[in-house]
């Protein structure tokens, strides 16, 4: 078949309703609209493959596009552009995201952030995944299904790739792993300022503002307010907001008011809490947020009120009493059977047969840097380093970088699978200037940069320094334990 023709000849391939119904399995269980029409409520449970939905605006008259549930009740957006290059790009989503059901929005959303991918020719999928709350393997899952529902629908794409943004870098990295194997469906990755620590590292730092905050603040609980220890991040009854966060942090610390009207004892607390964690001050109230709300989440919610996270032998520096403050931080240490099942759901082996691209924002908030470097280890560690290339640019933001690289990324990833041209980082800086053209929204690629290890930006744990966190051969040994791991 020639897979440059657009979709709507591709189509004709597609089985008679009825069968491609039953092979989809994807329940639209009730009215999916949220301020466009994605779906039609079926209220027998009837199986039904995607409805059409309204496009991006970006998108009109350049694409069709879809909607709809998969039996999994995870809500899912499609879009193929009408000059559709033949190839998918299947998008997993960060977060994770709070709220017990799945977002009918959610995956809306990120096809309108990511339109780039789309107007470069490709398809694009993105799972909501069943739920909300962690669960690596599980949105991995999720991810994996959309694909097969494009496939049912639409036919094989010529080449299929995943991308994955922030705690979807994550996910992505384990579709990579879990279903990218020689053979696989996948032929490659695009990882974009991912979480690639894994779960039993990667928050570790948010442990430590977590400790270091309440040492400094002790109003996260109050004295008057029922204790619990810090590793839950907040008590499973607590009906603490966000907003009830934010101004405690405001109360301690100052940090939504310019500092000339700050207290001092304020400054200083804001001070201190920036310089041990080193966590920017920009995006101190998120950190926060999620060492409060996922952490409970993470621990009540998945791991049964069991422990992944520990402090014993840190030793906090950079504050204006160092030796004051290692007395006084509350210490724990892990439940060996939660740190095993986080790290089984999250952490990465390395196990990598494909392609990888990564892309990331040098002065990422949220997400530091180092995150590569433990992605580079894992993967050196694994002794298939040889599948990744990555790319750095002087942007300091998380949730997205710019479309020209976006797309001189994908078309790198594109070159390297279909023809065997590995890029390097030089080369894709190189290219993206072209893409400008068209995106007008920069390039800012540094090819000679290069991130220190993790452990240098994140006090490690004891025997945390080797990499990969979790092997192939504990990640099988682990797999034959019943329930191991994080329930979907």
């Amino acid at each position: 078949m020639d897979w440059t023709r657009t979709h709507a000849v591709i189509r004709r391939t597609v089985p008679p309703a009825p069968r491609r119904r039953t092979a989809l399995t994807a329940v639209l269980a009730g009215a999916l609209t949220v301020g466009i029409l994605v779906g039609a409520s079926n209220a027998r449970g009837e199986t039904a493959g995607p409805a059409r939905a309204e496009c991006p605006a970006d998108l009109v008259g350049r694409a069709d596009c879809y909607s709809g549930r998969d039996s999994a009740g995870a809500y899912y957006a499609i879009a193929v552009p009408h000059d559709w290059n033949g190839s998918l790009v299947v998008h997993a989503h960060g977060g994770p995201d709070l709220g017990a059901a799945s977002d009918p929005a959610r995956s809306l959303d990120d096809l309108n952030r990511w339109t780039v991918m789309v107007k470069e020719g490709y398809a694009w999928a993105g799972s909501s995944y069943r739920r909300g709350g962690y669960g690596t393997r599980m949105a991995a899952a999720d991810t994996e299904s959309v694909r097969r529902l494009f496939v049912e629908e639409f036919g094989v794409p010529g080449r299929t790739y995943v991308h994955g943004q922030s705690w979807g870098g994550n996910v992505a990295a384990k579709v990579v792993e879990t279903y990218g194997g020689r053979g696989g469906a996948y032929d490659g990755a695009l990882l974009t300022n991912g979480v690639l620590a894994g779960g039993s590292r990667g928050y570790d730092y948010r442990v430590d503002l977590r400790v270091v905050y309440q040492y400094y603040c002790g109003n996260h609980p109050r004295p008057t307010e029922p204790q619990y220890p810090l590793w839950q991040g907040l008590r499973a009854g607590s009906t603490m907001t966000t907003a009830a966060l934010r101004a405690r942090l405001q109360e301690c610390t100052g940090y939504a008011s310019a500092p000339a009207e700050r207290t001092a004892l304020q400054q200083r607390n804001l001070d201190d809490i920036l310089a041990v964690t080193r966590v920017p001050e920009r995006t101190l109230e998120s950190h926060l947020r999620f060492a409060t709300f996922t952490f409970r989440d993470i621990v009540h919610h998945r791991l049964g009120g069991r422990n992944p996270f520990g402090n014993q032998g840190v030793r906090y520096s950079g504050s204006h009493d160092d030796e004051a403050l290692n007395a006084g931080v509350e210490r724990f240490a892990p439940d060996p059977t939660a740190v095993r099942d986080l790290s089984y759901d999250s952490d990465l082996t390395g196990q990598v047969s494909i392609p990888v691209l990564t892309l990331r924002s040098i002065g990422d908030p949220t997400a530091f840097v180092e995150h590569e470097a433990a992605y580079r280890d894992t993967l050196r560690g694994a002794g298939r380093d040889g599948h990744l290339v990555q790319t750095f640019t002087r942007e300091s933001e998380h949730s997205a970088v710019s479309d020209a690289e976006y797309a001189a990324s994908m078309a790198a990833l594109d070159r390297w699978a279909r023809a065997g041209e590995k890029p390097t980082a030089r080369s894709v800086a190189t290219s993206c200037a072209a893409f400008d053209r068209t995106y007008g929204t920069g390039c800012f690629y540094d090819p000679e940069f290069r991130p220190s290890s993790y452990a240098s930006r994140v006090e490690p744990r004891p025997g945390g320094l080797r990499w990969p966190a979790m092997t192939a051969a504990q990640e099988r040994a682990w797999s034959r334990i019943e329930g191991v791991g994080i329930a979907p």
